[in-house]
């Protein structure tokens, strides 16, 4: 315990220090020419170091499966959230990704304004349902660029097999956009905690499923796309702890993983319409 926490320290000391600073270079090239290919290339580096961390200062291996889902032209990656580790995993899978942010993110001094640059939507969530307007004019916008939208539709992290709660947002925009959405499974949570600071090793894996084409009733959508990423979650964290995790597992996440290996229906999921 006390080595692994020595180990997470050291990570978070390399990924906000090389994080503050590729901010500050970015952010200052966004300003004076706007996006560019330098950026872009920042930001994949960005990325890539942070998962080279991982491995090698904490013990977190990265498995990425299914990316020959993900059609040619503009779609919508709709993610299940856990870690930072799923915008790492998520972002060499993009090409021309714009991540649904919030607000507060984007207003952060240099890191906002090199977001801003990568064709970051913003949606203010003080304004509840009446943010969902701009963030769909920008979401056309991005579409019509060749942005691959990247959005966590429950619009937080969440614990592993934590409930659900799939928000409406995301159905506004595949009605809108009539775009593919890639449903996408993952299991960081397991290896970097939604309220942890030690980081445990393992295989994180993220898993790419087949498309959800445009045209389907929006109830439809919404149950398909939940139904999708929870089952491929859940497979997922069983298939980890079945083969065994280093990690502490609190009782509750213990008795919820036995459960679910019995073949227990997963907690039922919540709804919003925020």
């Amino acid at each position: 315990m006390i080595v692994q926490a020595i180990r997470s320290l050291l990570f978070y000391v390399l990924y906000l220090g090389q994080t503050v600073v590729l901010a500050i270079i970015v952010g200052t090239d966004a300003i004076i020419r706007g996006r560019t290919g330098f950026g872009w290339a920042v930001a994949r580096y960005w990325g890539n170091a942070n998962l080279f961390f991982l491995r090698w200062v904490v013990g977190i291996k990265t498995d990425v499966q299914g990316t020959e889902n993900i059609p040619d032209g503009p779609c919508i990656l709709a993610a299940k959230h856990m870690s930072d580790w799923d915008i790492f995993a998520i972002l060499p899978h993009t090409r021309r990704p714009a991540f649904i942010a919030k607000k507060e993110l984007t207003d952060i001094p240099f890191f906002g304004w090199a977001a801003r640059s990568f064709d970051t939507i913003r949606i203010d969530r003080s304004k509840g349902s009446d943010a969902i307007p701009s963030m769909m004019a920008d979401a056309r916008a991005a579409i019509e660029r060749g942005c691959r939208i990247v959005i966590f539709p429950e619009g937080t992290r969440k614990a592993p097999l934590a409930p659900h709660d799939y928000r409406y947002g995301i159905v506004r925009m595949y009605e809108a956009l009539g775009v593919p959405v890639v449903p996408i499974a993952l299991n960081s949570g397991l290896y970097w905690g939604r309220h942890s600071l030690v980081l445990w090793p393992g295989t994180a894996r993220a898993r790419f499923l087949p498309p959800i084409m445009p045209g389907l009733p929006a109830e439809d959508f919404h149950r398909e796309l939940a139904a999708g990423i929870e089952g491929e979650t859940n497979r997922l964290l069983l298939e980890a702890y079945e083969q065994g995790l280093s990690r502490p597992i609190p009782p509750e996440l213990r008795e919820k993983l036995e459960a679910l290996r019995c073949g227990s229906p997963p907690l039922p999921g919540e709804t919003t319409t925020s």
